[in-house]
């Protein structure tokens, strides 16, 4: 996949001044395209979860009708049954899992996101989805297709960085050999509607396609899992042959193994670099060498400190080590952040809001691990200056990444 030299920021709507599309995020296309950048990515657009995750979101295929800026926006008997017929795989069961106005508010959704989607176009912009690989217990994939998923287990991971238990996500496992059985067409159907709303997806847990983790439902942590195998590449194959192309980023950080790496490489996938991971020993960086190229480089991402929240926090060899990779020179430490991922071999480079901003961990927008107090940061409307957007512009252009 041919992405070209060029960058963007991530920020999901819930960030913007308001939370929610309409004026807001087409002044934030507008921002974006003064600042020389390609791509906006957003996190997963289905409705969140109590607390506010987008990842344990009631719906693999629905929009949040939270997002909406005119949520009671008429909508007529016409469209939302060309809706249904443009959607029958998942538009049923949606409706009835959600109840009455369900349809109406997903007429509404594809509206505000198209609208969006076309201004962001006609200005250069192009949208980077996120596709979790989980959906939320108990929501209306669990309960519109039982027979696809395992019993007595859920998901989560092993011990990591971020937590000494692991972490215990608590979402229902496929049973990949019943999703086989009906030749993945739920994963073709979830592909092809991610796809209608977004130019470019990150598949999240890349690494869970070819080995997951399986914890017992009994148990309080995902310490004593296991491993079992995915569906490696014959998932992807079949998704690809059926919408002919598979426009994706494979979110490989973790616990990543020879198998996991030459799946994305054989599938011709992008993965991920996250810089606040590349300084734990001196020249980790320089020692990814050429394998750069084929990398989607980030400052850090949603589940990551801000970079001047994590330099803060960092132990003085993960600094030393970051002092002898970054740019050398007076500007701001997030500055510095910006120009490294910008100027690495990777064709796309993307920025948490964030860290143009050069703020702290008052605004991380998740800790994994901690299920209250996430999902709440908000840009303010005054911080989108035309300074600002120039200064972001500037840097875009001395890496070669500006729009052609």
């Amino acid at each position: 996949m041919n992405l070209a030299r060029s960058s963007g920021i991530l920020l999901h709507p819930t960030s913007l001044p308001h939370g929610r599309l309409g004026p807001d995020a087409h002044r934030f296309v507008d921002w974006l395209a003064a600042a020389g950048q390609s791509w906006w990515q957003v996190l997963p657009l289905g409705p969140p979860d109590p607390s506010g995750s987008p990842y344990r979101a009631a719906s693999a295929f629905a929009g949040w009708p939270g997002l909406l800026a005119a949520p009671k926006a008429r909508v007529t008997v016409e469209e939302i049954e060309d809706f249904v017929a443009r959607h029958p795989y998942w538009a049923g069961s949606w409706s009835a899992f959600a109840g009455e106005g369900a349809l109406a508010d997903q007429v509404r959704f594809e509206r505000e996101w198209s609208m969006l989607r076309s201004y962001a176009a006609e200005r250069g912009v192009r949208l980077v989805g996120d596709l979790p690989i989980y959906v939320a217990p108990g929501g209306a994939d669990h309960r519109a297709w039982p027979e696809l998923f395992q019993r007595g287990v859920v998901s989560g991971v092993p011990p990591d960085l971020f937590s000494s238990t692991g972490q215990l996500w608590g979402n229902p496992l496929y049973d990949w050999e019943a999703m086989r059985a009906t030749d993945y067409r739920w994963w073709i159907e979830r592909f092809r509607r991610t796809l209608e709303l977004v130019d470019l997806t990150r598949v999240d847990h890349f690494r869970g396609f070819v080995a997951y983790w399986s914890v017992s439902a009994r148990l309080r942590t995902a310490r004593r899992g296991v491993w079992r195998r995915g569906p490696g590449r014959r998932l992807f194959d079949t998704v690809r042959a059926s919408l002919g192309g598979l426009p994706v980023i494979a979110e490989d950080l973790g616990v990543i193994t020879p198998p996991i790496e030459k799946l994305r490489d054989d599938l011709g996938l992008p993965g991920m670099l996250v810089l606040q991971f590349a300084f734990r020993r001196p020249g980790d960086l320089e020692r990814l060498g050429p394998k750069l190229r084929n990398r989607v480089v980030y400052t850090g991402t949603h589940d990551n400190d801000t970079a001047v929240g994590w330099w803060r926090s960092a132990s003085p060899a993960q600094r030393r080590n970051a002092q002898r990779a970054l740019p050398s020179g007076n500007d701001a430490l997030h500055w510095r952040f910006i120009r490294l991922a910008l100027s690495l071999r990777g064709d796309l480079a993307i920025v948490p809001m964030q860290d143009v901003l050069g703020l702290g961990s008052e605004a991380r927008m998740n800790t994994p691990g901690r299920s209250e107090g996430n999902w709440r940061w908000r840009l303010r409307g005054d911080e989108l200056t035309d300074e600002l957007a120039a200064r972001l512009r500037g840097e875009t252009a001395a890496a070669g990444r500006l729009p052609r």
